[in-house]
């Protein structure tokens, strides 16, 4: 199943972000989004999350267009962003366990994901005694506990030292080899092999403001 990006547009605020975006990521690849801060590479990710409605164009994800199915096309998706997602209160254990009952995870998965970014002997301590690379690493071992073939992953090694990124890069590659599929935000290089690179660049500064269909309620 490939994810096909056809004239894809977004505006934010009423501004347009990045448009005609056109790309195809095949089953078993990661692709590297590249291009300066601002250019809208959080807001690509964002709308294919499902997050931020298009401006124009289409993502296709198979036979789901994200225009006409937005709930079936969200069901393939694991989204990392700058945030976190954890809740303070909650042990890592217990935050873990949550995701997996919300999506319907085996209960050893939590253990799994646990094990995998090295955070089983903080297992009982709360979210909010974590130091950001701790809280990092429980962000992304939500992607564990979820079967989903797409990853969105936004700058996924922020705060991670070169231990921790090196086992985000082995999850993603081990990811693709299973069939599944990765688009990564990321100014370094994570050694994921040979997969094609989504180029964005900034937009004319002139372009009009126009309606925004978030603002005016039409994305719900």
């Amino acid at each position: 199943m490939d994810l096909v990006l056809e004239n894809l547009g977004c505006r934010r605020g009423g501004r347009p972000v990045f448009r005609g975006l056109s790309f195809r990521l095949e089953e078993g690849q990661a692709a590297q989004i590249r291009g300066p801060n601002g250019v809208g590479k959080s807001s690509l990710l964002r709308v294919l999350a499902g997050l931020v409605p298009p401006a124009d164009g289409e993502a296709r994800l198979g036979d789901l267009a994200l225009s006409r199915a937005r709930a079936a096309f969200q069901e393939s998706v694991a989204y990392a962003g700058h945030l976190d997602a954890i809740k303070p209160a909650l042990t890592l254990q217990q935050n873990l366990a949550a995701w997996a009952s919300l999506f319907g995870a085996e209960a050893g998965r939590v253990d799994h994901a646990l094990q995998m970014f090295s955070l089983e002997p903080l297992a009982d301590r709360p979210a909010a005694q974590c130091s950001a690379g701790q809280k990092r690493r429980l962000g992304l071992a939500r992607l564990l506990v979820m079967d989903r073939l797409l990853w969105l992953l936004d700058e996924p090694t922020v705060s991670l030292d070169a231990a921790s990124t090196e086992v985000v890069a082995n999850l993603i590659r081990e990811h693709i080899s299973t069939g599944g599929l990765a688009l990564v935000a990321t100014h370094i290089d994570l050694g994921l092999g040979d997969g094609p690179v989504l180029e964005m660049r900034p937009l004319e500064p002139s372009a009009p403001v126009e309606e925004d269909a978030f603002l005016a309620g039409e994305w719900a």
